[in-house]
């Protein structure tokens, strides 16, 4: 783990990628806040309590630790290792394993498949194989299908197996088991629960509100600041308040955004990026340039940004239907909002105004009971 420190004392604006602005004397609270660098992108830590943030950091270290020895592709020593490296066979595994495996695939029945962990192959094809700041640099292809003069072609020529409906997982025994040919990536659930869990334990080691963003994957626990915890929502976390955005503040639960404009790579001549169709095993194409949405928790949050992402023109509709406050921006710019999210107004772009966000739900909470009712959410 590569970590460098920033310990400050702030307002209560996060901005993941610069200093904060200023703020009218109301809005204004005292902060402690940490920064450094793991798996490849930002950590931020806030508490409403500055005196409480060394054992806070080391409470949230200590989680991200153990999740990426439990769930890193990367990493040979990994927990998911074993099991890729096992396929056709029962592998038992931990606990913190199997809460990560429960929710990918969770995560695949709330959205009919849009995100499944089995897109580990599809990844590795389209050149994913690496930490991606090895990867070459991306070229300048453009994403708007009306820019493209000509038909869109295949993106990966082999074709990967995706279907999260082949994972035999039983949770009370901790026993997972993949067909031959498959690989589990736990990337497009695994960094959100990470986020939710970082900020249960620094609420816990420093007895106070926390807040924990992990490369723009927002998560809260305990008392929030009495004007909520405000959040500037752009393309990229690493952007600073000046980036072409929304600001709008949580209380409670998670926001998460996903974006097809970050984590791209050239591979084999073509822009990729990180967020596959199962149904093409190719990255997306002709969709949102960026999601971002709010639910109870982070995980919740990147479930549903991710699905938008891969359901393109029928992503609002459904966003709308699941009660779940969402932000779409088109990749000519032009920003649509669901339900209660605040509407995009050039007052609303300025970083000092900041709206609030209504107290967020359960992605599943309108829906049936997952133990019995499997759910089929239709495109």
């Amino acid at each position: 783990m590569v970590s460098s420190q920033t310990v400050t004392t702030t307002s209560d604006h996060l901005s993941t990628g610069g200093t904060p602005p200023n703020l009218s004397p109301a809005a204004r609270e005292s902060f402690g806040e940490a920064r450094w660098e793991t798996w490849s992108t930002s950590v931020v830590l806030r508490l409403t309590d500055p005196h409480r943030l060394g054992a806070a950091r080391a409470s949230v270290e200590r989680e991200l630790d153990a999740i990426d020895h439990a769930c890193s592709r990367f990493r040979a020593d990994s927990e998911i290792a074993r099991v890729n490296g096992s396929a056709g066979r029962a592998v038992r595994v931990s606990s913190l394993l199997a809460e990560a495996l429960a929710l990918a695939l969770r995560a695949a029945q709330l959205t009919d498949g849009d995100v499944d962990p089995t897109v580990g192959t599809a990844l590795t094809l389209a050149g994913y194989d690496r930490d991606w700041r090895l990867l070459e640099e991306p070229g300048t292809e453009s994403e708007d299908p009306s820019a493209r003069a000509r038909p869109s072609t295949p993106v990966v020529v082999a074709r990967a197996v995706c279907d999260w409906r082949g994972v035999t997982f039983d949770r009370a025994r901790r026993t997972v088991c993949i067909p031959a040919g498959f690989t589990i990536d736990l990337g497009a659930t695994a960094k959100s629960w990470a986020a939710d869990r970082a900020a249960q334990a620094a609420a816990q080691a420093a007895g106070c509100g926390a807040l924990v963003g992990i490369g723009g994957d927002i998560a809260t626990s305990g008392p929030a600041p009495a004007h909520g915890w405000s959040v500037r929502v752009t393309d990229d976390h690493r952007s600073d308040h000046r980036a072409p955005g929304q600001t709008v503040t949580i209380h409670s639960g998670g926001l998460a955004t996903s974006s097809t404009a970050v984590r791209r790579w050239l591979h084999r001549g073509r822009t990729m990026h990180h967020i596959i169709d199962p149904a093409t095993g190719a990255p997306v194409r002709g969709t949102w340039r960026t999601v971002s949405a709010a639910a109870a928790s982070c995980a919740d949050a990147n479930i549903a940004t991710t699905s938008a992402l891969i359901r393109a023109s029928t992503a609002p509709a459904w966003l709308a239907q699941l009660g779940v406050p969402a932000r779409l921006v088109s990749h000519t710019g032009r920003v649509y909002t669901v339900g209660a999210w605040p509407a995009d107004t050039p007052r609303t772009r300025t970083a000092s105004s900041v709206l609030p966000l209504p107290t967020p739900r359960r992605m599943d909470a309108a829906q049936p009971d997952t133990a019995r009712t499997p759910i089929r959410l239709q495109r």
